[in-house]
């Protein structure tokens, strides 16, 4: 069963994984957040329940261990000079088929710029979090962005 193998990975790779500090060098651009080891939450051990403020939306976010591990591989790949970050599309939740989404990006925050590498689509009542695949012009499910993107294997931008 891939879910079950899929959401133990999950979880195992939270709960061991270093803590990943995301700083941006001085004050933030309008429209991006900044995530610290305090702000990030722990693994969620209870059910869903929405809805979902935009700020618990950016905490699911970077929750996931790809997020994490690519945090990590920025800022040591670049001596911390590249850190990641989240950055929000709007203040309002954007609506696909009846169902609320908070819409975010997360990029490498550079010295010169913001490149994006992956927009996401976070429920506001469903904990479904979605994937924009630019190339298609569609959405994937985190089972599909892992599987087709293999996130994880990402070595560089």
């Amino acid at each position: 069963m891939l879910n079950k193998k899929v959401l133990f990975a999950s979880i195992a790779a939270v709960a061991t994984s270093v803590a990943v500090l995301l700083f941006m060098r001085g004050d933030p651009a309008p429209g991006v957040t900044t995530v610290t080891e305090a702000s990030a939450p722990a693994v969620a051990t209870v059910p869903f329940k929405g809805p979902r403020s935009k700020d618990d939306a950016m905490r699911a976010l970077m929750d996931l261990p790809e997020l994490k591990a690519w945090s990590q591989h920025l800022e040591k790949s670049s001596g911390g000079t590249v850190r990641g970050a989240l950055i929000e599309y709007g203040p309002t939740p954007q609506v696909i088929k009846d169902v609320r989404y908070w819409q975010i990006s997360y990029v490498e925050n550079t010295p010169d710029a913001a490149h994006r590498w992956e927009s996401f689509l976070v429920g506001v009542d469903t904990p479904d979090i979605l994937i924009a695949d630019d190339e298609a012009n569609t959405t994937l499910t985190l089972e599909q962005w892992r599987t087709i993107k293999k996130p994880m294997t990402r070595t560089k931008a």
